[in-house]
């Protein structure tokens, strides 16, 4: 068969780039290897962790109620029925996508696809499924085939007691204990996700501190929080080996723990994410792969070979579904002919723990790096009227500024929803502006919203919520 446009993969940004290039007119063929759309986002990553976030949030407010004089008798956890609601979140969400697509008259094949040349791909039927088709050709085809848990192969045991993310997220069971393996965002949301549910959560990471990379006043109410919630946190610290036991799996560390030989009931392995490049016949075409597994593209998400462009986690950090999905839209719009480039001034990240911590734009720990020179202003959580009623005062809201120009260059939150929060702090860093354009914009109160006007002010020096002494 023969096709205008071929998107591979059917994530966030695959099925953004089908549907906008349906949407401008174009025979759109997008094949995916699940049988359902939303790539790992959808199926196995983004929302169905942040539907077990939810009940974990839940369970924390209702704690936290105690402090108002309002108790719950502890809850009773029907696990069965946690994992049935997950699923239909799942189900909706894709079950629209289904529709979207037969709507656009988007073709969509379940197959596995390897690059024969640069303008044809083979097909292979996925679960003795057929195909009435073994090849697409294309005139141009827009690579969005995401990336997959970061492998291990000493760690890989032949049992389910060692599970990666996406057997976290199928919630088996609740297990006693649990030893997640990496300190990074994903390790961190499962974590909170099984605490909540009952298990006891340890945590080993490798550096001197949790979410490499964070700004580290962002990451301590975050540290400090999780301190109570999980059982350990072992910093400077490696696992050296695991061992199945039947029953537990017993684990030997390397770094900053007294007890060097302990026993789980499950391991999670989260040490990060590859691009999923392998297996793709991409040595078949042009396309050039860098040092880290990255398809290299430019800012119009082209490859080096002219047929095909790149999106996503396949196209390099951050591994973001946002990020893919907007670089699916500039790719189409590109080929459309538009004068579309991918060069963001800020793409926001969130944590989705309790509390959240989200950052938009430059950060102080890369101006540092970098050697810029940057003004902070912070706005503690602890002045804000609404974070007192509500008793969630540990939040921080910071906001990164050109000396010169006075202009927002970044923006870093911790606290109660900041992932919410953090838009309009991007939006700032996109339209270029200064940081009393944030403190003039009047906010709502009592809000959390009102922080980054707060913030903004703190740098001004005019503050009403804080008294800073005249130097």
């Amino acid at each position: 068969m023969k096709t205008q446009l071929t998107v591979l993969g059917g994530g966030p940004g695959g099925y953004a780039a089908a549907f906008l290039a349906a949407d401008l007119g174009m025979q759109v063929t997008l094949i995916d290897r699940e049988p359902r759309l939303g790539g790992v986002c959808l199926l196995r990553g983004c929302i169905p962790s942040k539907a077990l976030l939810h009940v974990a949030k839940t369970l924390a407010d209702a704690r936290h109620l105690d402090d108002w004089g309002v108790s719950f008798p502890p809850p009773v956890i029907d696990i069965d029925k946690v994992r049935q609601r997950k699923e239909k979140v799942i189900a909706t969400l894709t079950g629209g996508l289904k529709q979207l697509a037969a709507k656009r008259k988007v073709q969509v094949i379940q197959a596995r696809a390897a690059f024969e040349n640069s303008h044809t791909l083979k097909l292979t039927p996925v679960a003795g499924g057929t195909l009435a088709d073994d090849r697409v050709e294309f005139d141009h085809c827009i690579l969005a085939t995401g990336s997959l848990p970061t492998r291990l192969p000493a760690f890989e045991l032949p049992t389910p007691r060692v599970m990666d993310s996406t057997g976290a997220l199928e919630l088996t069971d609740v297990p006693e204990s649990l030893l997640v393996v990496g300190g990074g965002y994903i390790g961190l949301e499962m974590g909170t996700v099984y605490a909540a549910l009952g298990s006891r959560v340890t945590v080993v990471e490798l550096t001197d501190g949790l979410l490499p990379g964070a700004d580290r006043d962002l990451v301590k109410p975050l540290h400090k929080k999780l301190e109570k919630d999980f059982s350990a946190i072992y910093l400077n610290t490696k696992v050296a080996a695991l061992e199945d036991l039947g029953e537990a799996i017993e684990v030997t560390f390397d770094g900053d723990v007294e007890q060097k030989v302990q026993q789980f009931s499950r391991v999670l392995l989260s040490v990060g994410r590859t691009p999923n490049t392998a297996g793709l016949g991409l040595e078949n075409t042009k396309v050039q792969i860098n040092k880290k597994g990255f398809v290299e593209v430019d800012n119009r998400c082209r490859t080096a070979e002219e047929a095909i462009l790149a999106i996503g986690d396949v196209a390099g950090e951050p591994m973001l579904a946002h990020k893919a999905a907007h670089e699916g839209k500039t790719a189409v719009e590109a080929l459309a002919g538009r004068p579309a480039v991918f060069n963001p001034r800020a793409i926001p990240g969130v944590v989705f723990t309790d509390p959240e911590i989200a950052w938009t734009g430059l950060t102080e720990t890369q101006a540092k790096q970098e050697g810029r020179k940057v003004e902070i202003a912070q706005f503690p959580w602890a002045a804000l009227g609404r974070a007192q009623a509500v008793g969630r005062t540990e939040g921080v809201t910071k906001w990164i500024v050109d000396p010169e120009s006075q202009r927002v260059l970044g923006c870093g939150l911790v606290g109660y929803a900041a992932g919410d929060l953090i838009a309009e702090a991007t939006l700032a860093i996109e339209m270029g502006a200064q940081v009393a354009d944030v403190a003039e914009t009047i906010h709502p109160h009592p809000t959390f919203s009102e922080t980054l006007a707060f913030a903004a002010e703190v740098h001004l020096g005019t503050a009403t919520d804080l008294y800073r002494p005249k130097r």
